[in-house]
């Protein structure tokens, strides 16, 4: 199916949005919580997987649908119809703070492998599976098991990061290594595989984890300084604990270790 050919812009720095401009009964697909707002007359319909296989019968309908439980994003989608005789727009927003990266599939040469959480919208007509690992040790320690999410097409879709993004073009049998959740995605050329760090003192002490990702050129590279899954638990780590009202409450020095490290703001 040939995707809509959509017009957009990207608003912001830290926590950004982009905007879709769609023509007459032009169409974009949205994961469900990113919706922001839109022009009167834009209707939305909630549709099975991502709603490239609308013509086709209905197991492949639940085949796309199914595809998605297993990336763990819902079964749904919304689609964003404008039924204006006019142009008219759409926004969605990124869930945290990061960037909000444009991918034209056609310059990608059709495909695009991402996180299983990063897709954010898509014009319609571009399809959002699942990408399956055949090496058995990307499976068990690549961070996202043996499932990363591909985005093909020839159309414009939207993914979204987490704090700053590096953006690095490999060359044939280069090869960068990566944190394993710090990978927002890459083009179809690359090879990614996971190495372990190795060393004892590494291994126990180095506090980054057993594995990283080797990905290997040519082809383009998105990388994230911020992990959602690394701020999460940042934000765990220093939640109060139940029946004290902070990190410092039974500790010898008490209110005074926070005035000690800075941290006096609550």
């Amino acid at each position: 199916m040939q995707a809509h050919e959509i017009d957009y812009h990207i608003y912001g720095e830290e926590m950004q949005y982009v905007e879709i401009e769609l023509d007459p009964q032009e169409i974009v697909i949205a994961e469900a919580g990113s919706f922001m707002m839109m022009d009167n007359g834009i209707t939305m319909e909630t549709i099975f997987g991502d709603g490239s296989q609308q013509q086709s019968g209905l197991f492949d309908k639940l085949l796309s649908a199914g595809k998605r439980v297993l990336t763990g994003e819902s079964l749904f989608m919304t689609a964003y119809i404008n039924q204006n005789n006019t142009k008219s727009k759409a926004c969605f927003a990124s869930p945290y703070p990061g960037k909000i990266i444009p991918i034209d599939l056609s310059q990608f040469n059709g495909k695009f492998i991402c996180q299983k959480d990063a897709f954010l919208c898509a014009a319609k007509g571009v399809s959002v599976g699942i990408e399956f690992s055949r090496k058995l040790g990307r499976g068990l320690f690549g961070g996202e098991g043996f499932i990363m999410q591909k985005i093909e097409g020839d159309g414009m879709a939207f993914v979204h990061s987490g704090g700053t993004l590096a953006k690095r073009e490999l060359a044939p049998d280069e090869i960068l290594k990566v944190d394993t959740g710090c990978i927002v995605g890459f083009t179809k050329d690359v090879d990614y595989d996971i190495e372990f760090i190795g060393g004892i003192k590494n291994s126990l002490f180095g506090g980054e984890g057993l594995f990283y990702a080797t990905l290997r050129g040519p082809g383009t590279v998105y990388v994230q300084s911020l992990p959602f899954s690394r701020l999460a638990d940042r934000i765990i780590a220093s939640a109060p604990k139940a029946g004290g009202s902070g990190r410092e409450e039974g500790s010898l020095l008490g209110g005074l270790g926070r005035m000690l490290d800075g941290d006096n703001r609550f």
